[in-house]
């Protein structure tokens, strides 16, 4: 999701010299996430260096053509600089104003309502569903006022919303729909990929800790090609022609206009020389992530944890995220619980703090936990534990008898 830069949750919780103490003491150390990059990807980077061309340019293009070629037919794909870029532009390419409102979740990252701000119009906030934490739908219906423009769902963890439902609140009501799928690559929805669904425009991440990663960046998908040529425009300064044609054109071209207000969101070609490798080994990362996720959810199996939900039959859960939340029968808090994995030299993090808690939205929008039970409830007992497709399996086997331990004493 967004440029979300996610730290320890124990770091969060705890004084830092308190972590920093305790991990000068530790004979191993397994990351919360690791990105798994390759030779391929540092032959492509160093190429690009030794190109000359490191701003966007061709290796762009051709990110840009093979992230299309994924998604199918009929599918324009942009690079940006950031999910979060990508979400703005989306939602400025389809005349999100002030005064709207735009309905999203509570429990996501700040980017997912920040970028409704940036336009001057107002996100609405709606609570979880219990048993997957995706936004939930009937809050979403209850939400819609005069004065809602779009439904901004975000596939947390990796599980596909109920789309489908979605979809079709929207066209009852005259909405658009902007899936944040920053957690969501390759998941799917009722077979199909996400990204190709009956959305306006998806968002996609690729932060360090995604699925797959090119450092910082984003890619925006859409099938309409007027949203597609808007967001070109807008995503490097309003210029109407791209900036790598003017460069390398045979025939003087310096030329071009500023037909509005735009924006720096490009993706870089060394950016982008990463990601093009990342993509053809995405379905590698899902199998390894999901023998992952068998291995924890049966090592975890008996223990006071509520595992989170798998796929529905013919969805794809893409697995960015492992969140368990302890149950009543724990005999230890979420805090404590993370300070105790800290101590073994095991990074967790917290997704998230839900948005009604932070003090910017609390404030604004008089929001209350009273609001948002379940993220609220959920928030609470919730932690993230290591996931990443280059995790071995002794790592892996370490976490588990970590927390069995912990646990059961």
């Amino acid at each position: 999701m967004k440029s979300e830069h996610v730290i320890s949750a124990s770091a969060a919780v705890f004084p830092k010299f308190e972590i920093e103490k305790i991990a000068l003491d530790l004979p191993r150390f397994i990351p919360f996430s690791a990105p798994e990059i390759g030779e391929e990807e540092i032959d492509e980077v160093v190429d690009c260096l030794r190109s000359g061309w490191v701003t966007t340019g061709p290796k762009t293009q051709r990110f840009e053509e093979a992230f299309s070629k994924f998604m199918g037919s009929g599918f324009e794909s942009i690079a940006v600089n950031s999910a979060t870029a990508g979400l703005h532009l989306a939602l400025e390419a389809l005349g999100i104003g002030p005064g709207d409102e735009v309905i999203v979740p509570t429990l996501t990252f700040t980017a997912t309502a920040e970028v409704v701000r940036y336009l001057g119009a107002h996100p609405v906030f709606v609570d979880s569903n219990p048993a997957t934490l995706n936004i939930d739908v009937s809050g979403i219906e209850a939400a819609i006022t005069p004065r809602t423009k779009a439904i901004l769902p975000v596939h947390y963890a990796g599980l596909a919303c109920e789309m489908t439902k979605i979809l079709e609140l929207a066209r009852k009501h005259g909405l658009r729909v902007v899936e944040d799928a920053a957690h969501a690559l390759p998941s799917r929805h009722m077979g199909k990929l996400v990204g190709t669904l009956d959305s306006h425009v998806t968002v996609f991440s690729f932060y360090a800790n995604k699925t797959m990663t090119t450092g910082e960046g984003g890619m925006i998908v859409t099938r309409h090609t007027d949203l597609a040529n808007r967001m070109k425009t807008m995503r490097l300064h309003g210029i109407d022609r791209i900036a790598f044609d003017r460069y390398v054109s045979t025939r003087p071209s310096w030329f071009y206009e500023v037909i509005a207000p735009g924006f720096k969101y490009n993706l870089t070609d060394i950016a982008s020389a990463i990601g093009i490798h990342q993509l053809r080994r995405l379905d590698r990362f899902l199998l390894a992530r999901q023998k992952l996720v068998k291995n924890y959810l049966d090592g975890l199996e008996g223990l006071p944890l509520q595992l989170p939900s798998n796929a529905v039959e013919g969805d794809v859960h893409a697995w960015h995220l492992f969140v368990v939340r302890l149950t009543a029968e724990a005999k230890i808090d979420r805090d404590k619980f993370i300070l105790e994995l800290s101590k073994k030299g095991i990074g967790t993090s917290v997704h998230y703090v839900p948005l009604h808690r932070h003090p910017y939205w609390r404030d604004t929008y008089h929001l209350h936990p009273e609001q948002f039970p379940v993220a609220d409830q959920a928030y609470h007992s919730m932690v993230s534990l290591p996931l990443y497709s280059k995790m071995s399996e002794q790592d892996q086997e370490y976490v588990i008898s970590s927390i069995r331990e912990i646990l059961c004493g």
